[in-house]
């Protein structure tokens, strides 16, 4: 992150900030990155105090339709086990997160089958997953609205300084990268990628289902149109959460190509809220690079990771607490009684 601010915040308050980094007990510059993200906790709090002590990560997780195409390596009945696995405390993400101290909360956003009875899991139920996006629209636009709200009403919940939000469902790298493709004005080749594992006859099938998928729909869409055209209702849910988490003053945390792909949309949607944006890794997923660079973002982390449900946002946690305590705590030149640079 550049040293200088996001629009709306006083280039005083910014100033002070940096001054703030810049006077504690070390070289300028010498903690790195650490700095700059330093820096965005204490712009998106208001404060050169900055707090970021509870983190909450929240899973959505639903069905797709253009699963049905053979566009995954999994059957589409893995998403429903997954749930379930979720909601033994069985998942990667679930691991993670206990590990690191941060509260869990499970979505179901359209997961096919009968409902699923658990005082772990939200129900936010739209559909038995969305429409095969191959052949039409995904959702109504009514769904769609739906979804937005939905996600909405849980991304801003809660008292915790810092959001994480993952996602569960069997073809949704195919879905995020038609969603991409449309936002990005790009053909949609350039995004697609093994997901979870396809050998090279499943690339190829992959291909030539998203590109005729594709071709439905001109080659440019605004981001509701994009989503309701080619999204999930996870997806969706997702980009909701992550506008009213921005809006409500949270730093959002934001994982792989699926969750990057829906922050896309958010901002697109909402541009004020790319300050509040945290790009935590970079994804194996070819497509994460593409839609990286186009959104102007620098992960923090580089772990070849491409599983999804917000473990690499979990990850960047610790650096985040890390950050906004060496803000925080850390001494200065001044309060320590130590020289500075000659």
């Amino acid at each position: 992150m550049a040293r200088q601010g996001p629009a709306g915040v006083a280039a005083d308050f910014e100033r002070a900030v940096w001054d703030a980094i810049d006077s504690k007990t070390k070289p300028v510059g010498a903690l790195g990155r650490l700095e700059a993200l330093a820096a965005q906790i204490a712009l998106v709090q208001g404060t050169l105090e900055p707090t970021a002590e509870r983190c909450m990560l929240t899973v959505f997780a639903a069905d797709h339709g253009i699963a049905e195409a053979g566009v995954s390596a999994y059957p589409q009945e893995v998403t429903r086990q997954m749930l379930l696995n979720f909601l033994s405390g069985g998942a990667a993400a679930n691991v993670l997160a206990r590990t690191l101290g941060v509260e869990f909360v499970l979505v179901d956003a359209g997961v096919k089958g009968p409902a699923i009875e658990h005082p772990k899991l939200t129900s936010r139920h739209i559909a038995d997953g969305t429409r095969n996006a191959a052949e039409g629209p995904a959702m109504t636009t009514s769904e769609c609205h739906e979804a937005l709200r939905a996600g909405r009403s849980i991304g801003g919940a809660g008292d915790h300084e810092v959001a994480c939000f993952g996602e569960m469902g069997i073809g949704n790298t195919s879905s995020a990268s038609l969603v991409a493709a449309k936002l990005l004005d790009l053909p949609v080749g350039e995004l697609i990628g093994r997901g979870t594992g396809l050998d090279d006859t499943g690339l190829d099938r992959k291909r030539r289902v998203l590109e005729a998928a594709a071709a439905r729909t001109p080659s440019e869409l605004e981001p509701t149109e994009a989503l309701r055209q080619y999204g999930g209702f996870e997806s969706v849910m997702l980009t909701g959460a992550m506008m009213c988490a921005a809006e409500a003053g949270k730093l959002v945390l934001v994982d792989g190509f699926i969750a990057t792909v829906s922050a896309l949309a958010a901002v697109q949607m909402t541009p004020e809220i790319r300050r509040h944006l945290v790009f935590a890794h970079r994804s194996a997923e070819p497509g994460h690079g593409v839609v990286l660079e186009r959104i102007g973002a620098d992960p923090l982390l580089d772990l070849n990771m491409r599983l999804g449900e917000g473990t690499g946002a979990l990850l960047a946690w610790p650096l985040v607490r890390a950050a906004a305590a060496m803000l925080r705590d850390m001494a200065s030149f001044a309060s320590a009684g130590v020289s500075g640079r000659t």
